[in-house]
């Protein structure tokens, strides 16, 4: 293990490990009345497209999850420069894992069992919800190796950092808004709203980058 990373950092990964793997539990209480093939992918229009044999969601599912949070506390706890982390995103960092793991894998099953649950209305407003968290940390977060938008370009100058994140910040917040209202306004008809969330989330991404590419460009010139 990273020689950087504290004991409490360590404390830290084991209990959200822990977390991770806490759905399994239910699987285990539920596992007979389980169909043979569980959905774990749904289309635009909210209808499954593909499937799991169960063994391997109901278990494999928060082992995925479990493996996804180790590597993302490795990197983040071994940042050398984690001091410079916003503090509200170092915890959602830490902390957003283990919550999925908790909600995604119990809906998995349940909608698997039959509950009507409006999965693609949720993940339209979590993504969002999430997209406008974001928004509201990045210009507070400083010039790191993990947490932020980590271009060459960005991590080159803290001038071109902070410009970055702020214009970020502002589009992530918006484009969040937009993903949550069109969530609800187009209740009736999902098949729109995820074209239009990833069509805002390639915004997003897009705008920052070629906004520090051009910046540094012009910084080079001076």
């Amino acid at each position: 293990m990273n020689k950087r990373i504290e004991k409490k950092d360590t404390i830290i990964m084991w209990i959200t490990s822990f977390i991770c793997l806490l759905p399994i539990i239910l699987s285990v209480v539920i596992y007979q009345d389980l169909p043979v093939q569980i959905a774990v992918h749904w289309n635009n229009t909210g209808t499954a497209d593909g499937y799991l044999p169960k063994s391997i969601a109901a278990i494999g599912l928060p082992i995925l999850f479990l493996a996804v949070n180790l590597y993302s506390k490795i990197r983040l706890f071994g940042d050398p420069k984690r001091a410079a982390h916003s503090e509200a995103l170092r915890l959602l960092s830490i902390w957003l894992i283990p919550l999925l793991s908790l909600i995604i894998v119990p809906v998995t099953l349940f909608i698997s069992m039959g509950v009507n649950i409006p999965i693609a209305l949720i993940s339209l407003v979590t993504a969002g919800g999430l997209m406008i968290i974001c928004g509201n940390y990045l210009p507070k977060c400083r010039r790191n190796y993990t947490i932020g938008l980590k271009l060459p370009w960005t991590l080159h100058s803290d001038d071109n950092w902070n410009k970055t994140h702020r214009l970020a910040g502002i589009l992530w917040i918006f484009g969040g808004i937009i993903i949550i209202v069109s969530a609800f306004l187009l209740t009736n008809n999902l098949v729109y709203g995820v074209p239009l969330t990833i069509t805002v989330v390639l915004i997003l991404a897009i705008v920052p980058v070629m906004y520090s590419f051009f910046l540094y460009k012009g910084q080079e010139k001076q």
